[in-house]
C-alpha cells in the first residue's frame, strides 16, 4: 500500500509538471518515467486484487495487466471510499435551495432534508437517470492550437478558445472548422469572457458597428485585457493592467464591468463604458484562478484555496463590496507545504459554491455560513478534479485518472447532488477547461480543453450514428453522497519530500512563490 500511494503521488506531480510552460532537463527526465510508473502501479494493483493470477508476469505483459486493472473492480485503493452513515438517514443540505426560490434570503444552514426523496422528486430523478444511461456522444477534435488550451467559451454556434500559445481561435461548431485566429497578445491566454448581447449593442453603437456585433474579452499574462469583434476578429480596445491577468469575467450589472484577477491576488473592476479602472483590491494572497458571477454576486477563488464573495453596487464608485472571505482553513482547498501546483475552480449555485482543486472529490462551500461538505467524484484517491460546471439541472465535473490516464466527465443531478452517469474517454488527455450549452433541439453540446480541444455532441436516441462515448454508471460511485468535510478523507497528501517530482533548482523567493500557480500552469 505504501508503494501504491507513493506512485499515485509521483504521477500527480508529473501531470502538474507537464503543464508548466518551461521544463528543466531534470524535470524532462522525471516526466519521461510516467509510463514506467503507470505500468508499475498497474502491476501492484493487480497483485493486490488477484495475487494468484499475477505470479511471474513481467515485461511485455505490463500493457495486458494495465487493461485488466482497468476492467477489474479495483480492490483496495481503487474501491470507493466507505460511505458515511449520516445521522437519522439525512443529508446535510442547507436551506440555500429555498433561498434560490425566495430570492436568496439568509438562512442558518442547519435545516436538514431527507436524503432519499420520495414521490415526484424521486420519480424525476429516476427518469433523469434512465435517460442519461442511454446517452451517446460523438467526439470531434478541433485542431489548431500548438500548446495547452486554457479557456473555452461559447457564443451561439461558435466556440472561442484561448491557449498558452498566445492565440485565440474562433470555431464554427456544426462544421468543426476554424473561422478566425485572433493574434495580438504577447503572452499566453489565461481567460475569456463573452458580454451579454445588450452590452455588446451599446459598445457596437459607440464604435459605429452593427447592432448584431458580438464581442469577447480576453486576459493574458502579458498584463493586457483585449476586446475583440467576433465578425472580423479585430481588437477594438486594449487595457494595460500592470499585472499578469490570471482570471476574468463580465459583470452584467448597471453599466457593466470587466472584473479581472491578477497573479498577485488583486481583484479589479473596469467600467464597460469608459474602460477605466473603478476599483482595485488585494484580497487574495496568491493568484486569482477563477472569477464567476451569480446575479449581483461575484465569487473569486485563488491558488491558496481562499474564496471571496462580493456584492455589486453599480451606483457606488467602488462597485465591489466584500461580503465574506473564507480562507483555505475553512475551504480545505489549500496547497500543502508550498506546492506550486494548486489551482482552484468554482461554480456557484444559490448559497452553495462547488469547488474543484485537483483532488478526487468536490468541495461544497456554503458561502453564508462557511460550512463545507464533500462530494466524491472518483472511485479512488488517484483522481484529479480540475473543472466543475452547471447546465440546467446537471452538475458536470471532470476527473482524470492518474493510474490509467483516462479522462471522465461525471454527471450529478441538481439540487440533490446525486450521481447519474459517467462519460469516460480513455484516449482523451486531462481536461483543464470546459463549457456546455443546449442546442435548439434540446441536446447537449460540450467543449473540453487541455492538451486537446474536443467537441462533445449528444446524439439523439433515435440516431443510428455510432457514438464515440456511451454514458455508463460507475457502480463504485453509486454510494457517493454529500458528506461533512470533517469526516476523514483519505486523499493523498501533496507533501513534498526529497523524492518528489519537483525541481531541485534554487529555492523560490517569496515574490516568486506568490505567482507560482500562474507561472506553472498558465503562463
Amino acid at each position: 500500500m505504501g508503494e501504491v500511494r507513493k506512485l499515485h503521488k509521483k504521477l500527480r506531480q508529473i501531470e502538474n509538471l507537464e503543464i508548466k510552460p518551461f521544463l528543466s532537463l531534470e524535470e524532462r527526465v522525471k516526466i519521461s518515467k510516467k509510463e514506467e510508473l503507470r505500468a508499475r502501479l498497474a502491476e501492484l494493483l493487480l497483485q493486490h486484487s488477484a495475487p494468484q493470477q499475477t505470479q511471474g508476469i513481467v515485461g511485455d505483459e505490463k500493457e495486458k495487466m494495465k487493461r485488466r486493472v482497468e476492467e477489474n473492480s479495483e480492490a483496495l485503493t481503487s474501491q470507493p471510499p466507505a460511505p458515511k452513515v449520516l445521522k437519522e438517514m439525512t443529508q446535510e443540505v442547507t436551506m440555500q435551495e429555498q433561498g434560490e426560490i425566495t430570492g436568496g434570503e439568509a438562512h442558518d444552514g442547519t435545516a436538514r432534508i431527507q436524503a432519499e426523496t420520495v414521490g415526484p422528486q424521486e420519480d424525476t430523478f429516476k427518469a433523469l437517470k434512465a435517460s442519461w444511461e442511454k446517452a451517446g456522444f460523438r467526439l470531434r477534435p478541433l485542431e489548431g492550437h500548438s500548446d495547452i488550451i486554457t479557456s473555452v467559451i461559447a457564443v451561439d454556434n461558435l466556440v472561442i478558445s484561448g491557449s498558452r500559445d498566445t492565440t485565440i481561435k474562433v470555431w464554427h461548431v456544426p462544421t468543426a472548422t476554424e473561422q478566425r485566429n485572433l493574434g495580438g497578445h504577447s503572452g499566453g491566454i489565461t481567460c475569456l469572457s463573452a458580454p451579454p448581447p445588450e452590452y455588446c449593442r451599446r459598445l457596437a453603437r459607440y464604435l459605429s458597428l452593427s447592432d448584431k456585433e458580438r464581442f469577447i474579452v480576453s486576459g493574458s499574462v502579458d498584463c493586457c485585457v483585449k476586446i475583440w469583434t467576433l465578425s472580423s476578429g479585430c481588437c477594438v480596445k486594449s487595457i494595460y493592467t500592470f499585472s499578469p491577468v490570471s482570471a476574468l469575467c463580465f459583470l452584467p450589472d448597471g453599466e457593466g464591468y470587466i472584473v479581472t484577477g491578477s497573479d498577485g491576488g488583486k481583484v479589479e473592476a473596469w467600467s464597460w463604458d469608459s474602460m477605466e479602472r473603478c476599483q482595485s483590491v488585494k484580497e487574495h494572497e496568491d493568484s486569482v484562478t477563477t472569477l464567476q458571477c451569480q446575479g449581483p454576486l461575484l465569487f473569486s477563488g485563488s491558488a491558496e484555496g481562499g474564496v471571496a464573495v462580493w456584492e455589486v453596487f453599480c451606483s457606488d464608485p467602488n462597485p465591489l463590496q466584500l461580503l465574506h472571505h473564507w480562507d483555505s482553513t475553512v475551504t480545505g482547498c489549500g496547497s500543502q507545504n508550498g506546492s506550486p501546483f494548486s489551482r482552484l475552480a468554482l461554480s456557484p449555485r444559490g448559497d452553495r459554491v462547488f469547488l474543484a482543486n485537483g483532488k478526487a472529490s468536490l468541495k461544497i462551500l456554503n458561502w453564508r455560513t462557511g460550512s463545507v461538505s464533500r462530494l466524491t467524484n472518483h472511485s479512488s484517491v488517484a483522481g484529479v478534479t480540475d473543472c466543475v460546471s452547471q447546465i440546467g439541472g446537471l452538475l458536470v465535473a471532470s476527473c482524470f485518472d492518474l493510474a490509467t490516464g483516462a479522462s471522465t466527465l461525471n454527471l450529478f443531478s441538481l439540487p440533490q447532488c446525486k450521481y447519474l452517469v459517467s462519460l469516460t474517454c480513455p484516449e482523451s488527455p486531462r481536461i483543464l477547461c470546459f463549457t456546455a450549452w443546449l442546442t435548439a433541439s434540446g441536446g447537449h453540446r460540450w467543449v473540453s480543453g487541455g492538451r486537446a480541444l474536443t467537441v462533445w455532441e449528444q446524439l439523439p436516441l433515435s440516431s443510428k450514428a455510432r457514438a464515440d462515448v456511451i454514458a455508463k454508471r460507475d457502480s463504485r460511485l453509486d454510494a457517493s453522497a454529500v458528506e461533512s468535510d470533517r469526516d476523514t478523507e483519505e486523499e493523498e497528501s501533496d507533501d513534498y519530500d526529497e523524492e518528489d517530482y519537483t525541481s531541485q533548482d534554487a529555492p523560490e523567493t517569496e515574490e516568486e512563490r506568490s505567482s507560482s500557480w500562474l507561472r506553472c500552469a498558465l503562463q
